[in-house]
């Protein structure tokens, strides 16, 4: 689904449930905002070239964080794209996504994706790609959550920070979320920055007034 010039949500099925990771691009290079589960980089690719990209295209990933739906296809991207290829994510999870400490959610999981972290991610980082990327540290999902303000076309990628159902916020994934008052307080974050659409990783875009859908959800919770 293209939401704006260059940017595409893409919507990949897991045993009947759609994840959807983001695709970024311009004339010189392509960024994939997470990439699925594990075994989903025929999938991807199949996407992508929907959009019109090729995976050879993709010069950047960016993960919101360590869950394996999220990094699951990590190694096969490094495995076929190599040095080509700079992987982003906040310096909290990089440690989960190396491998080096089990995966906090899915340290169960046998011989789980792992893969290299090149750039480690700050609050208030800025990104010149694809028109500009606004870091956003948005703890509680995992310590190391990230969302994404893609400031030309007024985006924000919530990843786990939020979920969405039929087109309107849902509020914060409590099941998944160990810790609730540093997810209540990321949501205010968002109040910073002129909203006109979100994408959630389970529940996709939601539109329309999405700063007072944001605050609704922050008298919701409570956190404000």
């Amino acid at each position: 689904m293209e939401i704006a010039n260059g940017v595409h949500m893409l919507e990949l099925d897991f045993h009947g449930h759609t994840i959807n990771p983001i695709l970024l691009w311009d004339h010189e290079m392509a960024v994939l905002i997470d990439t699925g589960f594990p075994g989903q980089i025929e999938n991807l690719r199949m996407t992508m070239k929907k959009a019109g990209v090729s995976l050879d295209m993709l010069k950047v990933v960016i993960l919101t964080h360590q869950d394996i739906d999220h990094i699951g296809s990590l190694p096969e991207i490094l495995q076929e794209c190599g040095s080509n290829v700079q992987v982003y994510a906040h310096e909290l999870d990089k440690p989960y996504i190396q491998g080096e400490l089990p995966l906090l959610k899915d340290g169960h999981i046998k011989n789980p994706p792992m893969g290299r972290v090149d750039s480690t991610l700050i609050d208030g980082q800025e990104l010149a790609f694809c028109g500009g990327i606004r870091v956003i540290h948005t703890p509680g999902h995992t310590p190391g959550h990230i969302s994404l303000y893609l400031r030309r076309s007024k985006t924000l990628v919530a990843g786990d920070s939020m979920y969405s159902v039929n087109g309107k916020l849902g509020g914060i994934h409590e099941p998944t979320t160990p810790d609730i008052g540093e997810a209540r307080l990321s949501l205010q974050k968002y109040q910073d920055y002129n909203i006109e659409s979100v994408i959630c990783y389970h529940g996709g875009l939601s539109k329309g007034r999405m700063n007072d859908q944001i605050r609704a959800l922050q008298i919701k919770t409570g956190s404000i």
